[in-house]
């Protein structure tokens, strides 16, 4: 089975987010991820090379499939930035509905800028997911 490359690794989060080109995205990135970290009382840390995690769970598929996984992640990519969410939790769909300006696909949830955003909503989405992975894989 091959080994999953996005793994939770030593790199620096601020290096990280130094070459990022865009100042745009990484002030905003730097902000989404200062009210993640005061959710969730977790550290960022680098989880491969492009996202950033908080926590992490060790999943098993009914495949054998197994690995870790941040709890929840955002990643400042070139067309927006991605916030790495489950989803299936509670409420995601309204949530989704006062979240703002979005993009979704396959579970990710794409975001411009932070102010096409709610933040509140945002952290309330964090909660939820992280509330859910925990229930769905237990430790």
């Amino acid at each position: 089975m091959a080994q999953n490359k996005t793994t939770e690794n030593e790199n620096s989060v601020t290096d990280f987010l130094a070459t990022i080109v865009a100042e745009k995205k990484r002030t905003d990135s730097a902000k989404i991820l200062k009210l993640i970290a005061a959710q969730t009382k977790l550290e960022p840390k680098m989880w491969g090379s492009s996202i950033i995690g908080f926590g992490s769970y060790h999943y098993k598929y009914e495949s054998g499939r197994e690995d870790d996984a941040p709890l929840v992640g955002i990643s400042p990519r070139a067309n927006a930035i991605t916030l790495y969410l489950a989803t299936d939790f509670d409420d995601r769909e309204e949530l989704l509905s006062k979240l703002g300006k979005y993009k979704t696909g396959k579970g990710c949830i794409y975001i411009q800028k932070i102010e096409d955003i709610d933040t509140t909503t945002l952290t309330k989405m964090v909660k939820n997911s992280i509330d859910y992975t925990k229930k769905k894989y237990p430790n």
